[in-house]
């Protein structure tokens, strides 16, 4: 794609142009009626801003003027609510937007005989007019959704992420602005809101009473906004940007992948640069947790310093696209396989968790969900490559595929050892020749699969693919198993608590990876060796764990294990009303597998001479 229009953003952001474009979308409409309103304010400063530092409660909305391109104004009045009007500032690739546009529905209809409209606005400049009607019609959207395409009414209003919404009274002050609830933040999904912060606003505002609390500060996407490039630039997109976003972003960051948006071209990138500064400078982005100081790891995917750099000091440069021919050829997402949708070579079998879509609803907390898959193997196998592939990344947040060996009565994740799992972040499994991983003649497959709504009802029919190795060749077997305390016992209204379980090495093998398992109330995780000799060494640390990322940290190279080694796993849990992913502090919390209870696993592989 070529890149935005810069000289256009200049002459809107001084204020040049007396109108500025935005477009509209009726909800469920076949055809789109395009609109070029103007926002007048009374007293409301105009300069876009960065952050939440100020406030337009108590200011006042006098009137905004819609007009068609053809003339025909349309007047406010008949579109904001007669005794309450919600403006809602939306983003179509916002996870956080996708859920609460059902909320918003719903208030908007709850509340329609009280006077209430709401009203909708898409800044991003990375939306266009049909992303907007997309959202519109597979949201089932009734109320009406603008394409602010110069950002001025987001700057208007101050608006800063999405989802954002401003409360306005019938004298069209601003009464209310922040989130709609506190059910869903970054990472944090409740089984529900324990504060309806726009609905009690609302009630509190018809009641003819103040608004209790008028300001709660949204936490979702970055709204994106046009930036003016530096002319001259010494860092540019397609020199500098893309190789960086190449490496370490497309695997996720791409279309129909893991990631909610794709940062394939100059525009995407570049709307998205506000959101992209944050996670990169609180290092969420890209996804890695391992302390440096101890272990080394070849799919380490922290960004070097000089790599951080370079990646913030553009977007301050107001991401300078650089040759604009360069850029229209950029092709970012060069590792994308062209045939094939899998990681791994064309499987030469894949089995399927069942034998039609599995339904999520669009909304709520869904718990844990377990299928059996009977490969039927009538004689061992050896794989050479597995891959777990999400039918529907967008609501698959992790699944695990455990062995159930004949006979086990009682099958459970990681009993017989864990064949491969998913997450976002994690690799799928590609041995060298001469490692194979065995699976016994009459195993199942038993899949642990966790969903996350998103916003709209979904179907998933997530797959197991695998390559087989010749048993001939196979000189190393690769197992998986986990390192588990299924009594832990976490106290309640408690920050710190600690945990341990233990694994002693009965033969000679070396480790390959490991990847460590909690719940919502984890906090952090370590893996520590004792060697027979006496020497102790920290093979992983994780201090900051986050459930919403499973990873699995592959070692540099095998490390021996002499028989009589231990392996210890220390776990901390936060419990306390301070951690907020949690679901009860004052809960005292026990094994189970349930989000909502906690666990105590590092999972780990191995290699040893068959």
């Amino acid at each position: 794609m070529p890149p935005r229009n810069t000289k256009s953003c200049i002459i809107c952001l001084l204020g040049v142009l007396p109108l500025f474009g935005l477009t509209f979308s009726w909800p469920h409409a076949h055809n789109t009626t395009t609109f070029e309103p103007r926002l007048d304010a009374e007293n409301v400063d105009t300069v876009p801003i960065k952050s939440v530092k100020t406030s337009v409660i108590g200011q006042t909305i006098s009137k905004i003027h819609l007009t068609e391109p053809h003339g025909h104004d349309v007047s406010f009045t008949r579109i904001r609510g007669k005794r309450l009007t919600v403006i809602a500032f939306l983003g179509t690739e916002c996870p956080l937007a996708k859920l609460y546009s059902a909320r918003l529905e719903t208030l908007a209809q709850q509340y329609r005989n009280h006077g209430l409209t709401v009203i909708g606005f898409c800044s991003n400049a990375q939306d266009s007019q049909q992303d907007v009607t997309d959202f519109v019609q597979q949201h089932a959207l009734t109320f009406p959704v603008f394409k602010d395409s110069q950002q001025r009414v987001a700057d208007q209003f101050k608006a800063v992420r999405t989802p954002e919404v401003f409360l306005l009274n019938h004298d069209q002050r601003v009464v209310y602005w922040g989130r709609i609830d506190d059910q869903y933040a970054i990472g944090i999904k409740k089984s529900k809101p324990q504060r309806s912060d726009l609905k009690i606003a609302i009630d509190e505002t018809l009641a003819g009473n103040k608004v209790s609390v008028p300001i709660a500060e949204s936490v979702g996407c970055h709204i994106g906004r046009l930036e003016i490039p530096v002319p001259t630039a010494a860092l540019t997109f397609h020199e500098h940007i893309a190789p960086l976003l190449s490496k370490h972003c497309i695997n996720c960051h791409r279309q129909d992948n893991i990631a909610p948006f794709a940062l394939l071209d100059y525009d995407e990138v570049a709307g998205w640069a506000p959101m992209i500064r944050e996670v990169v400078e609180d290092e969420r982005m890209p996804p890695w947790f391992a302390n440096s100081k101890h272990g080394n790891f070849k799919n380490n995917a922290k960004l070097s310093p000089a790599e951080k750099a370079t990646l913030l000091g553009w977007i301050d440069l107001g991401c300078p696209p650089g040759s604009l021919d360069a850029v229209a050829n950029v092709q970012i997402d060069q590792n994308k396989p062209a045939k094939s949708t899998w990681e791994i070579p064309e499987p030469d079998e894949v089995f399927f968790i069942s034998d039609h879509p599995h339904t999520i609803p669009a909304q709520g907390q869904v718990e844990y969900e377990y299928f059996l898959v009977d490969p039927e193997f009538q004689e061992e196998k050896f794989l050479q490559a597995v891959q777990v592939k999400p039918g529907n990344y967008s609501v698959v947040h992790h699944a695990l595929v455990s062995l159930v060996l004949p006979g086990d009565t009682s099958p459970g994740i990681g009993n017989c050892g864990v064949l491969i799992n998913y997450a976002p972040g994690m690799q799928s499994t590609k041995l060298p020749p001469g490692m194979g991983i065995h699976v016994p003649a009459g195993a199942k497959f038993l899949f642990q699969m966790h969903y996350t709504p998103n916003g709209t009802q979904q179907r998933d029919r997530t797959s197991l693919g695998m390559v087989f190795a010749d048993p001939q060749q196979v000189t190393s077997v690769v197992r998986g198993g986990a390192i588990a305390n299924v009594r832990i016992t976490i106290p309640p209204n408690t920050d710190d608590h600690q945990e341990v379980a233990n694994l002693k090495i009965d033969r000679a093998v070396e480790l390959l990876s490991l990847s460590p398992h909690m719940h919502l109330r984890g906090k952090a995780f370590r893996y520590e060796a004792f060697f027979p000799s006496g020497h102790r060494e920290i093979l992983l640390d994780v201090p900051k764990y986050d459930f919403n990322w499973q990873l699995r940290y592959l070692l540099e190279k095998p490390l021996p294990l002499p028989p009589g080694t231990r392996i210890r796993c220390t776990a901390w849990y936060d419990n306390s009303a301070k951690n907020p992913a949690n679901p009860d502090p004052q809960t005292e919390v026990r094994w189970g597998d349930q989000t909502t209870d906690e666990m105590l696993i590092g999972f780990y592989s191995i290699v040893e001479k068959r």
